[in-house]
């Protein structure tokens, strides 16, 4: 027979149990024959186990789960070895491209290469005579609006989102077919402040007709280093300041 003193009932709710387990650690060593009564449901099946096998199966729940975060975590590590060796590729493939006006179609045509992007182009504004008088036969010396230079200017981090008929969308080849977008600023050095100066001379844009591509919940930390790398190589056409 316990020697466990009696208590009315009333009154008593389970949290009040609760508390007073967690305050007396010592009550199952007093009373180790609760231990292996009390019988609980397995999550199982119907079948009743004792109070330590369930700690057991919980046990092993909670392992198991740990073992799904670890491989989510070692898969996500992976894709991020993946994606910086393709930005180690494209940014070597730009240090060793000598021809000034040949970058802009060189990082439009890597990047597509690099990272599987079905529609990308660039445009640079700016340029002056200084970058030479063929400039204006480029495609990405071609003029832009005065909206899309203060929409870039204006783009603190890279754009991801849906195509709702961005100027920029009609640089691609099929715009049309292009449900999301990743529109880049170029600038001639990173913007780290409110009251920077802008430099912003150029935009990126990257297509693809899958909505979910570019998504406005998407971490663009790539992206903006991308946008970083591509802008201080694409500088080399600005004219000397």
């Amino acid at each position: 027979m316990s020697s466990i003193t009696q208590c009315p009932i009333q009154g008593i709710t389970e949290g009040d149990i609760a508390q007073f387990l967690a305050n007396n650690p010592g009550f199952f060593e007093r009373h180790a024959e609760l231990l292996a009564s009390v019988q609980l449901t397995s999550p199982h099946g119907q079948r009743a186990v004792s109070l330590q096998e369930r700690q057991m199966e919980m046990l092993r729940e909670r392992i198991k789960g740990l073992e799904g975060r670890i491989m989510e975590m070692i898969r996500h590590s992976q894709e991020n070895v993946a994606i910086a060796d393709r930005l180690h590729r494209w940014t070597r493939t730009m240090l060793l491209t000598t021809d000034a006006s040949a970058l802009p179609g060189v990082a439009v045509a890597e990047l597509k290469h690099q990272f599987l992007i079905p529609q990308a182009a660039v445009r640079v504004w700016g340029t002056g005579a200084g970058a030479g008088a063929d400039l204006p036969a480029q495609p990405w010396a071609a003029a832009v609006s005065s909206d899309i230079r203060a929409f870039s200017s204006s783009l603190a981090l890279p754009y991801c989102g849906v195509n709702s008929g961005f100027e920029a969308s009609e640089w691609l080849d099929d715009g049309a077919t292009v449900a999301s977008l990743a529109m880049i600023p170029l600038r001639s050095s990173p913007r780290t402040g409110e009251g920077d100066d802008d430099g912003c001379f150029g935009m990126l844009v990257l297509g693809s007709p899958d909505p979910t591509r570019f998504a406005a919940d998407m971490g663009t930390d790539f992206l903006v280093r991308i946008g970083d790398i591509a802008g201080a190589a694409l500088a080399r056409l600005l004219p000397p300041r």
